[in-house]
C-alpha cells in the first residue's frame, strides 16, 4: 500500500491573497486564469531544480519531469508526489479537461492531458505564473 503524506492546508482570504501575489499570478492561480503560451518566463527553463507553488511554496513537480511539449507552457510527466496536487473535473470554456490546483493551498495550476510522454503517458500543462523555481 502506497504511503501518503498529510497535506498541511494553507488558508487566506482573498484580500490576503491579493496583497501577497502580484495582478497575474492572483488571476491565474486564484480567479482560474491562464497566461498566454510562450510568455511564462518559466516555460524555457531548463534548469536543475524544484518547481514549487507560487502562492504557498509547496513543492509540485522537478526538472527531471519536466519536457517540451510544445504548448507553450511548462509541462511535466509527474508531480513531485501524489498528494502534492489535486486533479479536478473542468468543464469551463465547452470542453471537457482536468484542472490541476496545489494541494496545499488550492491554488489553479493548470491541466492535465493524457498525451504526455512515457512512464506516465500524462502531461501537467502548468502555468509559469503559478510557479516558483529553485535552482539546485
Amino acid at each position: 500500500m502506497a504511503e501518503t503524506t498529510k497535506v498541511e492546508k494553507v488558508h487566506k482570504t482573498e484580500a490576503e491573497w491579493r496583497e501577497l501575489l502580484t495582478p497575474e499570478q492572483f488571476h491565474v492561480m486564484r480567479e482560474g486564469g491562464t497566461e498566454r503560451p510562450f510568455t511564462g518566463a518559466l516555460v524555457n527553463n531548463h534548469d536543475d531544480g524544484v518547481y514549487h507553488c507560487g502562492a504557498c511554496n509547496a513543492p509540485l513537480f522537478t526538472s527531471d519531469k519536466k519536457f517540451e511539449s510544445g504548448s507553450g507552457w511548462p509541462s511535466f510527466w509527474n508531480p513531485v508526489s501524489p498528494d502534492a496536487i489535486v486533479s479536478i473535473e473542468d468543464n469551463s470554456l465547452g470542453m471537457r479537461r482536468v484542472e490541476v490546483q496545489c494541494a496545499t493551498c488550492g491554488a489553479h495550476l493548470g491541466h492535465v492531458f493524457p498525451d504526455g510522454p512515457k512512464p506516465t503517458g500524462l502531461r501537467y500543462c502548468i502555468n509559469s505564473a503559478s510557479l516558483g523555481f529553485e535552482k539546485q
